[in-house]
């Protein structure tokens, strides 16, 4: 009797043994009538280990339905995130298991780049941004506005570009067959960036004093800047922005912060290069601008979404003064919401450009719509 009794204890051991090294299975559905391949799930840590200890040196590993180890990334927020891959209203099974780390092409990527004043930059298989740091400031002034660089490439170009800028081989601003960087940003927001909107007036802030990446790929570059107190309406306020690019998307996701003890309208959106509403679409909770064309880049269509909706949009004109002294107008189309105190504002920013997946601007449309639907229908995750 004994000897049954403790066959059946370790069989019961075992058993828990065995479903452990298995891991934790998992079903993903897309809820959306369109595809979303690319879109990342996000499972929390603490969901993890509860279920599955992580050993020593060790780290969370996915799998699909097929049993192939699939590209993820543990991110600093505590978060194992890996792209879908689902096809409008599919679902699929994959298993979260342990093992020893292990490396996946980067689509993602983002850093300091001080050897060119200190610019920020970043990218994915996708899109490329960079916002200019603190060096640049006494040769080329004030500026917080993001850049965009035209890729046409799934490849990682950043240190590439830079390298043959620098050396003299190859002008980035100049498309060699990969793209290039056309946009000009001047004292404007740029391709997206936020300042306040205080008395019907945009406050813009200097060039960031800090930056520390949090994330740097495969699948997802972070970083977060810092930037010096700005002055609004009388009131010194503190500024910090937290970028994160996904693979595979056209948008960064922005995390913008002010320290308020009152609600503050602050405004998002990008640089217009003419007077008038010619080529603007706006929903009420996304924007799309279409920049004038030239012989070098063709169509570009900028995009801006706000999750939670926008108050209102408008057309922004202010004058900035040059180093001759003249008085130059400025143009923005601007989403504007408000921020809470001890609250922080996301929104999603980027562009699609004609020479690299849409040829048409009906395209670019139909995108930053289903992404925004995207945003109220997430990912059903089923454990």
């Amino acid at each position: 009797m004994n000897k049954i009794f403790y066959l059946l204890f370790a069989t019961i051991i075992l058993a828990s043994c065995t479903s452990k090294t298995e891991g934790i299975k998992i079903t993903v559905e897309n809820p959306s009538t369109f595809d979303r391949i690319s879109d990342m799930v996000e499972i929390p840590l603490n969901n993890i280990s509860s279920k599955l200890a992580l050993p020593q040196d060790s780290v969370y590993l996915v799998k699909n339905a097929g049993g192939e180890i699939i590209p993820s990334q543990m991110t600093y927020d505590k978060k194992l995130i890996f792209q879908s891959g689902l096809k409008a209203n599919q679902s699929s099974d994959f298993t979260i298991i342990t093992g020893s780390p292990r490396e996946f092409k980067a689509l993602t990527y983002g850093r300091f780049i001080q050897e060119r004043k200190d610019d920020f930059a970043w990218e994915n298989d996708r899109v490329a941004f960079r916002i200019y740091g603190p060096a640049l400031l006494p040769i080329d002034g004030p500026s917080n506005g993001i850049d965009a660089w035209f890729k046409r490439t799934t490849e990682l170009v950043i240190d590439k570009w830079y390298k043959n800028d620098l050396s003299g081989v190859a002008s980035y601003h100049e498309d060699n067959g990969e793209g290039l960087d056309d946009y000009k940003v001047g004292r404007s927001l740029g391709a997206g960036a936020m300042a306040p909107y205080a008395n019907d007036k945009l406050w813009l802030n200097e060039k960031y004093i800090e930056q520390k990446v949090l994330d740097n790929g495969p699948l997802r570059t972070t970083f977060r800047l810092t930037y010096k107190n700005i002055e609004v309406a009388g009131n010194s306020i503190a500024e910090t922005r937290t970028i994160s690019l996904d693979a595979g998307s056209q948008l960064n996701k922005i995390t913008q912060s002010y320290t308020v003890s009152e609600p503050l309208k602050v405004a998002a959106g990008f640089v217009k290069r003419e007077e008038g509403e010619k080529s603007v679409t706006a929903g009420s909770n996304y924007i799309i601008y279409q920049e004038p064309e030239n012989a070098i880049v063709d169509k570009v269509y900028m995009g801006i979404i706000f999750p939670e909706g926008m108050e209102k949009y408008v057309v922004d004109k202010y004058e900035i003064e040059n180093n001759k002294k003249e008085k130059v107008p400025y143009y923005h189309i601007l989403g504007i919401t408000t921020q809470q105190p001890d609250e922080s504002v996301t929104y999603y920013s980027g562009f699609g450009w004609s020479k690299f997946g849409f040829d048409k601007a009906d395209n670019f449309a139909t995108y930053i719509k289903n992404f925004a639907e995207a945003q109220k229908q997430p990912l059903v995750v089923k454990y």
